[in-house]
């Protein structure tokens, strides 16, 4: 992985640090383009909107189609602090994002949940596998600050 993307990354990381301390998830996105401009953040926003969709994902993709051209999200990269969940992955097809790279995986996100929180236990691989065009997936990149940001949340 290049180091650029790891600044991406922990861009994303940032982003989900300050959901948390808005009292939201933390979960956090970036978009960036071919040639490396990041065009959009995208936090989590579930608690502080009363919204069930305010996923930094599903935010972050919600705002790309209204402001980029679909050519220019094709060739562009989401970088997410943890892997995307089903609807994400769904919004980031739909949106025409072709590539996604993550830090934690939903899996290891799981070892940090409550056993009754609600979840589908899905990986966004599964998601794009049924997509009718290919979405890279690169994930878990494994990064400290990735998992730090969920200690202490879920409990």
């Amino acid at each position: 992985m290049q180091p650029e993307e790891m600044r991406y990354l922990k861009q994303s990381i940032d982003l989900a640090r300050k959901a948390r301390e808005r009292g939201n998830h933390p979960f956090g996105a970036v978009l960036v383009d071919r040639s490396g401009r990041v065009l959009l953040e995208g936090e989590n926003t579930v608690v502080t909107e009363r919204d069930c969709t305010g996923h930094a994902e599903s935010n972050l993709m919600r705002e790309a189609t209204q402001h980029y051209a679909p050519e220019q999200l094709a060739g562009s990269t989401l970088y997410a602090s943890t892997e995307p969940c089903a609807m994400c992955a769904g919004a980031i097809f739909w949106g025409g994002v072709r590539r996604v790279v993550f830090a934690l995986s939903s899996e290891q996100l799981g070892q940090f949940t409550r056993p009754d929180e609600p979840a589908l236990r899905m990986s966004c691989r599964d998601v794009f596998a049924r997509g009718s065009e290919p979405t890279e997936v690169v994930g878990p990149v494994e990064l400290p600050e990735a998992r730090a940001v969920h200690e202490g949340f879920w409990t």
